[in-house]
């Protein structure tokens, strides 16, 4: 029996397969939101006198109770039980009775949908800036272990300038500060409260949502309870592209590491432990894990599309469209938390190679440095450059790479801003409510 079932209709097997799709399987990840919204109606519900007190009590308490066997692990969704909703509701009533019939008055499956995706995502969210912090911690950490082993730096993939370790880890901290803006903004977003808009027009009960948004700990509520309804879709592309910032830097790193860790480049090392090998090369040390990641980080930067398709062309109110965003948002949610605790094992395992830039094939990445020097004798820049670039031309070029390179502005070799970097991150940080 469902939730909208009369008593002298039944859907076809095949219907219902179709339009229930896996809603199923990732109901069971929104049960302890379901339960939770429930107790916070009900709640409301006997402080309004559409339940009385004790009817209020006995169903929070029930509601309690159904929350403790989730955490467990016991709730099942049983068969020929449409979804979690549903299954509350059953429970719930065979527990007290017909007083748990009232749990749905002045709610739709709409907003309860609604409320308990934003719930999920808000914790997921929470959650995901605590991995992003263990990966910032250990760039930055490792970015001051090594800020004075040089590395070559490259643009097109060609040798370029004098780089180091800790410039190149600095800059992917820096990345993810940013990238936590827009994992904030989808929190915050997360963080209203749409419980109370019914299927999206309101009710003539009077409820108080005020009330609830303070029960379920939202910053504020959706107040338009048309607009309440259309956040369902929007929370989760707010969210989508947070998801999509945060692949787009972790695989950008990865692909580093793949380049760094290959035998031409031989800058960085990982434990043995932490690559494979090969079934017929005894010498190989593959990064699957970094060639992994930069996949898995790819495909999370389709999310955002894929949700901007599914939902362009939508009118205001409800359509069942809406469901296909939990199979297409919740795995990406897994999946970016995996990239990111993986790369933050491997990167705090790192070893970094030293004396890179004494060989003679990266002699070439000094050319600015020794155009600098002159430049600093009073030599005109246009000119500098002339001499500079006329001695690699003939082969004369030298540089003596025991110099000391003197890079004192922020954000250069010499000047990290580390803890620059780190107060940018945890303003951020502080706007999520842990």
């Amino acid at each position: 029996m469902k939730l909208w079932q009369k008593d002298s209709t039944a859907t076809a097997a095949g219907i219902e397969s179709f339009t229930v799709g896996r809603d199923r399987e990732f109901d069971l990840l929104l049960a302890p939101y379901d339960v939770q919204g429930s107790i916070a109606h009900v709640t409301m519900l006997g402080e309004v006198g559409l339940m009385t007190a004790e009817e209020a009590a006995t169903a929070a308490t029930a509601l309690r109770e159904i929350a403790v066997e989730i955490e467990k692990g016991s709730f099942v969704l049983e068969e020929g039980v449409e979804d979690v909703h549903s299954q509350v509701e059953l429970l719930l009533t065979r527990r007290i009775g017909d007083t748990g019939k009232k749990i749905h008055s002045g709610r739709s499956r709409n907003d309860q949908v609604a409320v308990d995706i934003k719930l999920f995502l808000r914790a997921q969210l929470l959650e995901l800036k605590n991995d992003v912090r263990g990966l910032f911690d250990v760039l930055q950490g490792q970015s001051e272990r090594f800020k004075d082993v040089l590395l070559p730096g490259y643009t097109h993939l060609q040798l370029a300038m004098p780089s180091s370790f800790g410039l190149w880890l600095g800059a992917y901290a820096e990345s993810l500060a940013d990238d936590l803006l827009l994992l904030a903004t989808a929190y915050e977003f997360s963080n209203k409260n749409p419980l109370g808009s019914g299927a999206g027009y309101g009710s003539s009960l009077p409820l108080n949502r005020r009330r609830t948004t303070a029960l379920l700990g939202f910053s504020d509520l959706h107040y338009n309870s048309v607009y309440a309804q259309m956040s369902r879709g929007k929370t989760e592309r707010f969210a989508a592209t947070a998801l999509a910032a945060i692949g787009a830097t972790v695989g950008r790193l990865a692909m580093d590491c793949c380049l760094y860790l290959n035998q031409n480049f031989d800058f960085i090392s990982f434990p043995s432990e932490l690559t494979t090998g090969s079934s017929i090369m005894p010498h190989k040390k593959n990064p699957d894990v970094f060639e992994l990641v930069r996949g898995k980080c790819n495909r999370l930067q389709s999310v955002p599309n894929e949700l901007a398709l599914l939902l362009g062309n939508l009118p205001s109110g409800y359509h069942r469209e809406l469901q296909l965003t939990k199979e297409i948002v919740f795995p990406a949610l897994g999946e970016l938390r995996a990239c990111l605790q993986m790369t933050t094992l491997m990167l705090g395992q790192m070893e970094v190679r030293r004396d890179i830039l004494n060989e003679e094939k990266y002699r070439y990445a000094f050319s600015v440095e020794a155009v600098n020097a002159l430049v600093n004798e009073g030599v005109p820049f246009r000119e500098a450059y002339r001499r500079v670039g006329n001695d690699i031309e003939s082969g004369n070029f030298r540089y003596d790479t025991s110099t000391e390179l003197r890079h004192t502005h922020e954000g250069s070799i010499g000047n990290l801003c580390t803890a620059e970097i780190r107060e940018v991150f945890e303003k951020v940080a502080a706007r999520f409510q842990d």
